[in-house]
């Protein structure tokens, strides 16, 4: 498997990524009661950003990521080994069906096979489960720098229905930031985020 993140996990902190997941993990909280017997798996944890704010909250997580490099820079961070479990590759490896939440940071877009996941999301979460996906809205490739990922970010109405043809039976999704980046030299480019909120 190539890690396409491995000459970016020592660097990947930074203070605009830390404020990204800040933005994204309180969203989250407004949609979501989370409870010290809740147990979490983050998809595309990456270094841990968005997990380790979530857990003070929660009983435990999964943090799930194809990336080694990443996972190594997210293990140094560990102090609580008994509240977190780390699994290196595809999402599809994690077969427990015992997960009461499940999200997601920018990520999304780098899974090639959505519908086969949110399919898994659906077999792996308990009755009343939620999924929480954070990632772009549609737009036109300059977010990567035009570089080649599978999706480049979604429609939310898409998104919402392939949720409801895997089961989920509550979904929404709403537009709840904006990212300004200089993707293109001299051009400043304004990037919608969606949050979509789903539940078994």
């Amino acid at each position: 498997m190539i890690d396409n993140f491995e000459s970016r996990a020592a660097e990947w902190d930074s203070p605009a990524k830390i404020e990204m997941t800040t933005i994204f993990v309180e969203e989250l909280k407004k949609n979501v009661a989370l409870g010290k017997n809740m147990k979490i798996l983050e998809v595309g944890a990456g270094t841990g950003l968005v997990g380790f704010q979530l857990l003070a909250y929660i009983g435990s997580i999964v943090f799930e990521d194809t990336s080694a490099a990443m996972l190594d820079v997210l293990k140094s961070k560990i102090e609580d080994r008994d509240k977190i479990e780390v699994l290196h590759g595809e999402i599809e490896l994690y077969q427990k069906k015992n997960i009461d939440l499940i999200c997601s940071c920018m990520a999304f877009h780098h899974i090639l096979d959505t519908d086969s996941a949110v399919k898994h999301f659906y077999s792996i979460t308990k009755d009343n489960g939620k999924v929480v996906i954070g990632d772009l809205v549609t737009e036109d490739g300059s977010f990567h720098r035009f570089e080649p990922i599978p999706h480049k970010g979604f429609d939310m109405k898409e998104l919402k229905k392939q949720f409801e043809n895997a089961g989920f039976k509550t979904v929404n999704a709403y537009v709840y930031n904006t990212l300004k980046r200089e993707r293109v030299p001299g051009v400043v480019g304004s990037y919608d985020q969606f949050i979509l909120i789903a539940e078994k």
